[in-house]
């Protein structure tokens, strides 16, 4: 387990590592960034840099974690990638539905192989499935995250890169939040208020996760002098009866 700095968690999961870029919300992947710096290290987990692995040995872990906990899973990667097989998605499903006592968060980009096999998967209650939509070209993820029997289907609006006019039919928590880290693109106050409206008149619980590098004025200051405040005010809520 590896316990988690991001705010609407509490540990990530990685049963696969490495992803390809898919989508504008990839260009400045944290994950990439943290994985290409021990490319060629020999011995390390990283050895191969961003490059897509499945990593069996670390299937059966949460298993083995006693105290409950949310779990993100694959922060280093994207479970639904083409190159996963179907059977492996499968057993981490399984691992899941196992390990009743976790909350287990999935993320993805890769929205239409997600309702693609969706039907041949598990979907305990202790699962919620999410996608990223950073920009109203990826709105149309909604779509196909509406068609899965998941009990919380979340919506991860970050990097937030424009507005968006969203659909929350079915939608049971929406996260927002600014980009950060190298070349980070500043995220327009406007946009994330209206995500944030959208949530409030559809009575959807809203997380507004940080202003990223930039705060809300445009100044670059770096994610933890640029804070976690919208119009004065934390927004941290969470699906209810989670």
């Amino acid at each position: 387990m590896q316990r988690s700095s991001i705010e609407w968690t509490e540990a990530t999961w990685n049963p696969v590592t490495g992803c390809t870029e898919v989508s504008p919300g990839c260009a400045h992947c944290y994950a990439k960034t943290f994985a290409e710096r021990f490319r060629g290290v020999p011995g390390h987990p990283y050895e191969n840099g961003f490059d897509l692995q499945l990593r069996p040995e670390r299937l059966s872990q949460p298993l083995r974690w006693k105290k409950p906990r949310t779990i993100f899973v694959n922060s280093m990667s994207d479970l639904f990638h083409e190159d996963v097989p179907d059977d492996y998605v499968r057993e981490v499903f399984e691992v899941m539905e196992s390990a009743k006592r976790h909350r287990f968060q999935v993320l993805t980009k890769r929205s239409e192989r997600l309702a693609e096999i969706a039907p041949s998967l598990p979907w305990p209650e202790n699962v919620w499935m999410g996608v990223s939509v950073e920009n109203q070209r990826f709105a149309c993820r909604v779509d196909d995250l509406r068609s899965v029997p998941a009990r919380v289907r979340f919506l991860s609006c970050e990097p937030l890169l424009g507005s968006l006019d969203l659909n929350l039919k079915n939608i049971h928590w929406v996260i927002a939040g600014g980009e950060s880290g190298p070349g980070a693109r500043a995220m327009d106050p406007e946009w994330v208020r209206g995500v944030r409206d959208q949530c409030a008149s559809e009575n959807v619980p809203f997380f507004f996760k940080q202003w990223g590098a930039h705060d809300e004025w445009g100044h670059r200051k770096g994610k933890r002098r640029s804070g976690r405040r919208l119009d004065g005010r934390q927004h941290e809520q969470m699906p209810r009866g989670s």
